[in-house]
Formats: C-alpha cells, structure tokens, sequence
C-alpha cells in the first residue's frame, strides 16, 4: 500500500555551518538561501546541533543588557543569555539535535516535530550523519496528490488488491482528496476495515461512508466455542 516516508519529502541539499563559523556568517548564509535554521556537523557530518534564527535573535534581545548569567536566574531565561553572548555556532546552536530517520513515517516525523516544539528535523543514517532535512512543509506534500491518482489506489490497492473487494460493488468518488463511498460490501466488518485502509492512503484528507451498506453485520455476532480449552 503506498505510504511515503521521510526520505520521500525530504530535502537533500542541506546548508549546514562547522562549528566555529561567526554569527555574521551565519546569518548571512540564513538570508542568502532563504532558510530559518542551519544543522551544526562536523567533519563527518555528524550533525551536533541547530542554530535557528530564534538562537541568533538572543543576542538582539539582549542587546547593551548583561548577558552574564545569575544564580538564580531560570533555565530557559539563563540559556537565552548565554547564547546572546555566543558568537560561533557552537555556542549559538540548540544541542544535542532533534533528528529523525529516512525510513520514519510522515506520522511519525510530525508526532516527533510537535512533542519537540521544532519546525524542522535534520534527517541522518545509523551513524548519525546528515542526510537531509525535513520541514512541517514537508510533511504536507502527501496531500499534493491528484484525486484521479487517489482513487486508483483505493480501488487497485484497498479494494481489489487487499480487500478482494469487486470494485463495481462500491462507487469510489474522489474531491480534493476526501474519499466519498457507496455501495455494498458483504460484511460490516470489511466496510469499516477498508475506510480504515483508504484514511491511511497518501493524499486522503477525509472519508464519508454513509451511503456505504453492509449485506451481513459480522460485528455484533459472538460466537462460542464449542469446546472448552
């Protein structure tokens, strides 16, 4: 069943800094490619950290105030400070990194993207070196499909191919990526398998099922067994 992953949106060409670039480097290379964060490697690509541009404003909100650290200043305001006074992307960048793997799914990246309160994930191999990286704009291609290629996979994959399902039985209608179905299905237990197969389909914003009927509702059977283990 088609389902696209990270390694599928993600994008290749990735500008990344060396731990000792200046800030003014940094931002200059943020404002020539037209990104709002860069993944800090080394000379192996292992990616060590990010410097955003949230990272490079400390230094503008703190700018002609103290920026030495007090005792018992909160975490969050103390970090800020330090990297106000940072001045190379090793003590500028967000570490250690948020990444993610190729193979993860887009459910997955964006679980992962909204726990961690980021926009972006630096994507590496198993030895933790950059590959790539993936935005929240990313993760929105799987619904650039067209509708025409949608319904050919809910009919070829979920209804014929998985379900064994004859595809004149059911009306597949397909607009803007919502899934509308009628028909009849032989059992309810199918029905309500085969939504849940078309919902997980790349480009699927929706299904309506309402003008889909069952012949038998295997759901509410309870069978016994005839003999007792």
């Amino acid at each position: 069943m088609s389902s696209l992953s990270v390694r599928d949106v993600m994008s290749t060409g990735v500008v990344t800094v060396a731990p000792d670039l200046g800030y003014k480097q940094i931002v200059d290379l943020l404002v020539e490619f037209g990104v709002s964060a860069v993944p800090v490697v080394d000379g192996h690509r292992h990616v060590l950290g990010v410097v955003s541009e949230a990272d490079l404003l400390h230094k503008v909100e703190f700018n002609g105030a103290d920026v030495h650290a007090r005792l018992f200043e909160r975490r969050r305001h103390r970090l800020a400070k330090e990297k106000a006074a940072g001045e190379t992307a090793e003590s500028l960048m967000t570490a250690p990194a948020v990444t993610i793997g190729a193979d993860a799914t887009l459910t997955s990246a964006a679980q992962l993207m909204e726990h961690r309160d980021v926009k972006r994930l630096p994507v590496v191999d198993d030895e933790g070196n950059l590959i790539g990286i993936v935005s929240r704009r990313d993760l929105l291609r799987r619904y650039l499909r067209e509708d025409a290629a949608i319904r050919a996979d809910v009919i070829d994959t979920v209804l014929r191919g998985t379900m064994w399902i004859d595809p004149i039985e059911v009306d597949v209608t397909v607009t803007g990526g919502h899934v509308t179905l009628a028909g009849t299905i032989d059992r309810r237990s199918s029905a309500q398998i085969a939504v849940r197969l078309i919902r997980a389909l790349d480009g699927v914003v929706g299904v309506t099922d309402d003008d889909l009927a069952w012949g038998f509702d295997d759901t509410s059977t309870r069978l016994s067994h005839a003999f007792d283990a």
